[in-house]
Order: structure tokens, then C-alpha cells, then sequence
């Protein structure tokens, strides 16, 4: 690490202050994505400004722009701006798909657009939405990095249609799981690392190592979502618990979990799995997870990938992006939402 990083890891809010500076790096994309998503269709734009302002953590454009900085500081801003959001964007428009695909009633506490504006409006939107996003790229006009990101959006979208597959099966092993993990969540953040790498002038060794760093963060991340939808607090999460369990989706907590179970218990669990499941039934499986060790073999699971993770970025040069990028690994292991 840095010696700024070091004395700043000296002070118990040190993991705050640099998280923050992340924020930073990010705070320009606001209005960056408010402008290349208006639209002159009200319904589109009110649809686009309820997801913008539902919030979010915008990592995807602090991955892009932390990226390019820890190879070389003097990037072009500007264009890791819009690089940013557009990979936002794409974001942005699958949350709008997903919540009709799911029947979303809320997301971070707020009515989903679905629920507001209904299904056909939303998925009409999040296409205006995602038709701007390569609109950015079109403008960016680097083929290797349209390439990359057309890749990632089409993986991105089977990953979505395989776990729509897997939908309602109870058994579904740990191999599968990744294999659509890998798809729906990682590879999109490793994209956001390899272009923000391709746009810093990279070298294959960097890139590489980069996008190793964000198909890691990126697993961390979802196992750790998935966590949350069972034992995180509502009021934080903006979404009621287990909704992967009464959906039918079968996640680590719940793979983990299977093979703790008696039969009697296991049959109990399996027919409730997407079906009809009172909240005291929910609050037993939950408890189940907690005393049996699925929670923790899951974290441990998310702990072993924000590892390799940070283990990826130790062929880099050592700057203040890159502490800030391991910084982000720290940050997704704690969050509580």
C-alpha cells in the first residue's frame, strides 16, 4: 500500500475516509448519466428518473474509473465518465427488467418502476435506456471496448435466462449456481475493469490482472447479496427477506443448507421452496442457516473470492486507485445492504 493508505489505515475510520474517496470518483457521473439518458417521451423519462434517483451504489463506474487509474493516473477523465456511465446504464436497465421478471414490489425501500409505471412501460424504458448506453459507445468509437462490453451484456442476459431455468429447482448443485453467478453478476463487473484497464493504454498482463480482480469482487459481491436476502435487516435492504427462497431460487445459503437437513426437515424445505411459505416457516429456515453453518460457509465462500481478489492486484503498481480498489473488497465483505 501506499504510505498515504497505510496512515489512513492507522485511524479506525480509515476504511470510511477511503471508501468515500471512491464516492468521489464517482460523483461527476451524475450528471453524466442524467444527460445521456433524458428522453423526450415523458413516460421514459419519468420511468428512468424513478431508477436514477431510487439510488445505488454505482461501483460499476468507480470499477471503470479506479481501473484506468491504478495503471496510469493521467486517463482521460472525460472519458472515463462516459465510460462509466454507460456501463451504469446497462446496469440501470437490466434492475428495470428484472423487477417485471420477479413481480418486484419494492427495491431499496422505494415502489419498483414496474409497480409505478407498469410492466410495459418499464421494459420499453430500460430498452431507451440500454439503446443509450451503446449510444455511448458507438460516440467512444473503440472497437476492442465495443467488443467487450457486447460480450458482457449478451452473457449477462443468458446468465439471466439460465437462472430463469433453474427457477423452482430445490437441488440445484454448487457448480451450476456459479456457472450462472459467473454470467449474471462477475462478468459484468470484470468488464468494467478490463475497459477502464483498455483505457488506461494497459498492457495484457495489467488488463488481465484487472479483470481477474472484478470476476472475483464480482462473485464476492453476489454471494454476499445473497446472504443479505436472508439474514439482512429489511429496513436497510428495502426488500422482504428470504425473497430468493420464496421465489424458488436456490442460492448458496440454501445449497449449503441442504445437506444439514434431516429428511423430515429437508422434505419440509422442499415443499415450500417457491410455494406457498408463511413467515414463521421462513424464520425457521433462516435459523436453520444461522445455527448450521450455511451463513458462514457462505461468507467464508465470499471471503475466499475478496481474497483472490486483492491477491490479482499485486502485480500492479502500487498507487492510491489500486488501495482504494482493495479498499472496494473490504467494503463488500461489511455492507449491510
Amino acid at each position: 500500500m501506499t504510505p498515504e493508505t497505510l496512515n489512513l489505515l492507522a485511524d479506525p475510520r480509515a476504511r470510511a475516509e477511503l471508501l468515500s474517496r471512491v464516492s468521489d470518483e464517482v460523483n461527476e457521473i451524475e450528471s453524466v448519466i442524467r444527460d445521456a439518458s433524458s428522453s423526450r417521451s415523458e413516460t421514459v423519462d419519468r420511468v428512468i428518473q424513478h431508477t436514477l434517483t431510487a439510488g445505488g451504489k454505482r461501483l460499476r463506474p468507480a470499477f471503470v474509473s479506479l481501473s484506468a487509474k491504478t495503471i496510469r493516473d493521467d486517463v482521460d477523465v472525460d472519458r472515463l465518465r462516459k465510460l462509466g456511465a454507460c456501463m451504469e446504464m446497462i446496469h440501470m436497465a437490466t434492475l428495470i427488467h428484472d423487477d417485471v421478471i420477479d413481480n418486484a414490489a419494492t427495491r431499496r425501500g422505494r415502489p419498483t418502476a414496474s409497480v409505478e409505471f407498469g410492466n410495459t412501460a418499464s421494459i420499453l424504458s430500460g430498452d431507451v435506456l440500454l439503446a443509450r448506453a451503446m449510444s455511448i459507445l458507438a460516440d467512444d468509437e473503440d472497437i476492442p471496448v465495443i467488443r467487450v462490453v457486447a460480450n458482457a451484456v449478451a452473457e449477462m442476459a443468458e446468465g439471466e435466462v439460465e437462472e430463469l431455468e433453474v427457477r423452482g429447482d430445490f437441488d440445484l448443485d454448487t457448480d451450476a449456481h456459479f456457472g450462472i453467478l459467473q454470467k449474471k453478476t462477475a462478468g459484468f463487473i470484470r468488464c468494467c475493469c478490463q475497459i477502464g484497464a483498455m483505457a488506461a493504454g494497459g498492457t495484457k498482463e495489467q488488463v488481465e490482472a484487472l479483470s481477474e480482480y472484478g470476476n472475483h469482487i464480482g462473485l464476492a459481491f453476489q454471494i454476499v447479496d445473497d446472504l443479505l436476502d436472508y439474514r439482512g435487516d429489511k429496513a436497510k435492504t428495502g426488500k422482504p427477506i428470504a425473497t430468493d427462497f420464496r421465489e424458488g431460487q436456490a442460492t448458496l445459503p440454501l445449497i449449503f443448507l441442504r445437506e444439514k437437513l434431516s429428511p423430515a426437515e429437508s422434505q419440509i424445505a422442499r415443499r415450500r421452496f417457491g410455494g406457498t411459505v408463511n413467515d414463521d416457516e421462513i424464520r425457521m429456515i433462516c435459523d436453520w442457516m444461522e445455527t448450521r453453518g450455511a451463513f458462514d460457509q457462505s461468507m467464508n465462500r465470499a471471503i475466499h473470492h475478496a481474497e483472490a481478489a486483492k491477491d490479482s492486484l499485486r502485480s500492479l503498481p502500487v498507487t492510491l486507485a489500486r488501495d482504494m480498489l482493495e479498499a472496494v473488497g473490504d467494503y463488500v465483505l461489511s455492507r449491510q445492504h
